[in-house]
């Protein structure tokens, strides 16, 4: 088994021998000159060489040309030179595995190669001019988003064929928008009897396909296809003084700007959302800048101008190291200010990246199971913290969409665990959140505190406040979250309907916050004494406007808790309907069904005002008649007014809500006029003493 070799060949064998001290030469025991012998060129076997020596070589091949540019060729010379005219000496001469440097092909199949004027057979790497002739001819249309060759694969080669085809086609489209059609063509128009007719929307119908292909194409191809396309038709423009039809895509002023902001749109997203390296996102900023805009488009030149995740600015800001988003780099002052379709999709992003974890063992991201962190994986790097740093300091060029972003953090702050995060992110000192609630997203936070439950993270994908009233996302426990105690829920509630008047106004968040402190279970009434003591408390309490926070005095919930947070709501309500009319009244009412000594503390509260006690009662009544249910919600008011009979009810339809409101007054003028007076002494006698007690 051994390689022929050439006539002439040698073999030279070497010796380990450390014994020699003296320089080896050929004519050492150590060097064995063998003449090699001609034999056929195949393997064979060489016979060993019958010496004393350590090495000794039995099997020799002759090593396999692999395919090679020609300037490497190791069996003929090249000669590097950059004249293109006529083959230098011995260039023109090829083996079977030479490959032309310019086409990329073997040297035998290239035309080219021996051409006068243009002889590739003289190419080499070493050479400016040879390159960019082998770049512009590989590349094609791809040399002008500046890439390598390194950096091309099939999809990409792919997009380029794709490019130029299209390029052909539309300018075939555009040239027969340009010649128009005749009146017989189009149908007779009054308009323009002698003109004719130009329209745009086949050029933009075949521009919107080919950019639905680019949709299906792999990531770089697909931004390279949006790009180049847009590339083509910017330079179009609508034909002056010819009659353009009523459709939106006829103009092609108005199409071109519809197709661009599909382009942008499409390429912002995949530069935030997608694995994009900075690299070639700086090579596609750079392609689009020297695009050639109109004026009519300059305002859309800076539109790709998305900062890389990785960029100073943005990665100090995120980790909490940058709090104003201003950053001083060699003099210049670089502030962080994005387009408002790129804080939501970063806003989006943000969230997904929160959905998953690592699994330490195989380094794999698997979908986030609800409650659940199994041995071996650890949660992903919550990114709710990140979002909030980010939409507290980014400016846009969207202030009014910025701002119900941003109103987002309370929502962002509780995801993350951190409910009382949420809550104090409600009431900053200027540009509450608070202040722009509606009441179905009051209702959401209330539900959302008082559970310490959220609508699913895999399921809930927030770009607007009313995508999170409206979800329909199941709800589950958060993680290392904790429900809020029902005065800080009630503090809550006060402080939005202070600073909210659709929430105050709004009779379904009357009723959710009365059910959180008054159950169905009853609470025991407290003594009279406390309850006349709570008007005072209670009304000092809500008339308190100028505090930041609302303050319960600790001696008066310490003593009855639940009490005095239930004639504290109660209070409020007494206030709200003093203000206005509430409609409807009747659910609210209903929810002091288990408390009725609470409803009639609520009567007493509103009988400082005569006429808009009366109203009140008015207005319940007409509610009784036009409901269903007023019946039985009547039934349940006329209970606390046992001196009134169904007979005299039904006689006096004005009057049907008036029993409810008299009810206790009627109860307690039956008792001793004397006690009453007796109670009323001691308790201003003790008044002064309570008051000075109470920490507001």
């Amino acid at each position: 088994m051994g390689t022929a070799v050439r006539t002439g060949d040698v073999i030279i064998i070497l010796s380990d021998d450390e014994d020699a001290e003296e320089d080896i030469s050929c004519n050492d025991q150590s060097v064995v000159i063998v003449e090699a012998q001609d034999v056929k060129k195949s393997d064979c076997a060489v016979a060993p060489v019958a010496l004393d020596e350590d090495l000794v070589i039995t099997f020799s091949r002759r090593a396999e040309v692999l395919p090679h540019a020609r300037y490497d060729c190791p069996e003929h010379v090249f000669t590097a030179t950059d004249d293109t005219g006529a083959p230098a000496a011995g260039n023109q001469l090829m083996c079977d595995q030479c490959f032309c440097y310019i086409c990329d092909k073997l040297a035998s199949l290239c035309e080219m190669w021996c051409c006068s004027g243009l002889c590739h057979c003289n190419s080499h790497k070493r050479s400016d001019s040879w390159n960019n002739l082998r770049n512009g001819l590989l590349l094609g249309g791809l040399q002008r988003f500046n890439l390598t060759l390194s950096e091309l694969d099939s999809h990409l080669r792919h997009a380029e064929t794709m490019l130029q085809s299209f390029k052909l086609r539309l300018s075939a489209k555009f040239a027969s928008f340009l010649r128009g059609e005749t009146l017989e063509e189009h149908g007779p128009s009054d308009l323009n009897p002698k003109g004719r007719i130009f329209n745009y929307t086949p050029v933009y119908e075949f521009v919107s396909s080919f950019l639905n292909e680019a949709d299906e194409q792999e990531d770089r191809a697909a931004a390279v296809l949006r790009l180049g396309a847009a590339e083509v038709f910017i330079p179009h423009f609508q034909v002056s003084g010819s009659y353009i039809s009523h459709s939106p895509t006829a103009n092609a002023v108005e199409a071109r700007l519809a197709l661009l902001q599909r382009v942008i749109a499409s390429v912002q997203r995949q530069m935030v959302m997608t694995s994009l390296t900075p690299e070639f996102i700086h090579k596609l900023q750079e392609f689009y800048q020297k695009l050639f805009f109109p004026p009519e488009l300059k305002k859309m030149k800076s539109s790709l101008c998305v900062r890389p995740w990785d960029d100073v600015l943005l990665v100090s800001v995120l980790k909490g190291q940058n709090v104003s988003g201003v950053r001083k780099d060699k003099g210049r002052k670089d502030l962080l200010i994005e387009q408002i379709a790129v804080v939501l999709l970063r806003t989006e992003l943000l969230q997904q990246q929160h959905r998953y974890r690592t699994d330490t063992r195989t380094h794999t991201r698997r979908p986030l199971a609800a409650n659940q962190t199994p041995p071996g994986c650890v949660l992903a790097v919550c990114r709710y913290r990140e979002l909030c740093r980010y939409l507290r300091v980014v400016e846009s060029d969207d202030s009014k969409l910025l701002q119900q972003v941003r109103d987002l953090i309370p929502f962002f702050f509780c995801m993350d665990g951190s409910i009382a995060g949420g809550l104090h992110s409600l009431f900053p000192t200027v540009n509450a959140p608070a202040a722009r609630l509606t009441p179905r997203l009051f209702l959401f936070y209330l539900r959302l505190f008082t559970t310490a439950t959220a609508p699913a993270a895999a399921r809930v994908s927030v770009s607007g406040s009313a995508r999170v009233c409206f979800s329909d996302a199941a709800w589950q426990p958060m993680k290392d979250a904790v429900p809020l105690q029902d005065a800080v829920v009630v503090k809550f509630a006060l402080r939005v309907q202070r600073c909210c008047p659709a929430v105050f106004a709004d009779s379904q968040c009357w009723i959710s916050l009365l059910r959180i402190v008054n159950p169905p279970t009853a609470i025991p009434e407290p003594p009279f004494e406390f309850l006349h003591e709570a008007k005072d408390v209670v009304g000092s309490i809500l008339l308190d406007q100028h505090g930041s926070t609302v303050q319960i005095p600790r001696n008066f919930h310490e003593v009855y808790p639940a009490q005095a947070l239930l004639l504290l709501v109660t209070g409020a309500l007494g206030q709200r309907i003093l203000r206005a009319a509430l409609s409807p009244a009747l659910p609210v009412l209903n929810t002091f069904k288990g408390n009725l000594w609470a409803l009639g503390w609520l009567r007493d509260s509103l009988s400082s005002s005569p006429e808009r006690l009366r109203s009140f009662s008015q207005e319940l009544s007409r509610e009784a008649g036009a409901s269903t249910d007023g019946d039985n919600i009547l039934r349940f008011l006329h209970s606390c007014a046992p001196a009134a009979s169904s007979t005299e009810i039904r006689d006096q339809p004005d009057s049907r809500s008036d029993s409810w409101l008299h009810s206790h007054k009627t109860t307690r003028d039956s008792g001793s006029d004397s006690r009453r007076q007796n109670v009323a002494r001691r308790t201003a006698m003790k008044r002064h003493r309570h008051h000075r007690h109470f920490n507001y």
